[in-house]
């Protein structure tokens, strides 16, 4: 895990995130760029920082970004919006790959059946041990999936490139009630949830199949 910010303005927090994906610390990203690395700092954790547009170009090309992506130029807009490529190849994962994808965390899609009827819902999730993980607060709808079984999606994809993978999970969900466990799972969180609130609730999901495709261009 690398020394990620959270304090400083919009540009300062998608610069500190986009170097985290890249498992850079900010010195590093500072070398790769050519930049001053207590400048880049000063930019992460001032939220008054207004960096220029030749620093910001620099640090785009060395995090293999868009300048308009470090302003939040794509916020809002949903993923896949681009046109197809010309000759997109559809690839079947191996089990093995679909782990390593997921071997990570994020925001999935936990497939429950409510009261009227199918729901998918976002959530957190972490993978602990070979498992997902994510928690809830009782009686709401992610609760539905423990003690049944249920279907998990994440899926990342990069418009500029027209390409993308989803790995999908069928398994087991159970909830964790071992006070030992719990402390781990909580040690082990990247993120409380982004929806906020009491969410103590841990569940668990075995897979029992798990399988995944990846889009790329020819």
């Amino acid at each position: 895990m690398t020394d990620q910010a959270g304090t400083g303005g919009d540009i300062g927090r998608r610069l500190a995130l986009r170097r985290d994906q890249l498992g850079l610390t900010a010195p590093e990203a500072a070398e790769r760029a050519g930049v001053d690395p207590g400048y880049l700092r000063y930019v992460e954790e001032q939220p008054g920082a207004s960096p220029g547009p030749g620093f910001l170009q620099r640090l785009a090309e060395a995090l293999d970004t868009t300048v308009s992506r470090l302003r939040g130029g794509d916020a809002g807009v949903p993923p896949g919006a681009g046109r197809a490529a010309r000759n997109p190849v559809l690839t079947e994962l191996d089990p093995a790959e679909c782990r390593a994808l997921l071997a990570d965390h994020g925001i999935g899609r936990i497939a429950v059946a409510a009261a009227q009827g199918p729901a998918i819902i976002p959530v957190n999730y972490d993978v602990v041990d070979g498992t997902v993980v994510f928690r809830t607060a009782p009686g709401t709808a992610p609760a539905l999936a423990a003690d049944s079984v249920v279907a998990f999606e994440v899926d990342r994809i990069d418009d500029a490139l027209s390409q993308g993978w989803s790995v999908n999970i069928t398994g087991s969900a159970t909830r964790v009630t071992d006070p030992e466990d719990v402390r781990r799972l909580v040690a082990a969180a990247h993120t409380a949830p982004w929806a906020g609130g009491e969410r103590e609730e841990w569940v668990r999901v075995d897979p029992v199949l798990i399988t995944g495709r990846r889009v790329t261009a020819a």
